[in-house]
């Protein structure tokens, strides 16, 4: 029976979407992929971001909420991506 693979995307309701598919090659999953580093890649920016305006002591308050606010919307998409990722290493690889 196929794992269900928890998909980096959730439902207009905020619900977890998941996938039952037998191999990774699926149309579905090839996308989850693309998105997965997509979010990975916003993430990297966004952390960048985050450093720049923590490092300027002229930023404002809007400045640093903005960029909190974004954080922690790249923070929980990394970790559903990891979530998922852990979720689908075999037991064999588990230490």
């Amino acid at each position: 029976m196929a794992e269900l693979r928890l998909l980096p995307w959730t439902s207009p309701d905020g619900k977890p979407c998941y996938l039952s598919a037998d191999h990774d090659g699926s149309r579905l999953s090839r996308l989850a992929d693309d998105v997965e580093a997509a979010q990975l890649r916003s993430g990297e920016q966004v952390l960048a971001g985050a450093r720049a305006v923590l490092a300027d002591r002229a930023a404002g308050e809007r400045a640093v909420r903005f960029a909190l606010t974004r954080a922690g919307e790249s923070l929980e998409e990394v970790l559903r991506i990891a979530h998922s990722r852990g979720a689908r290493i075999p037991a064999a690889y588990e230490r």
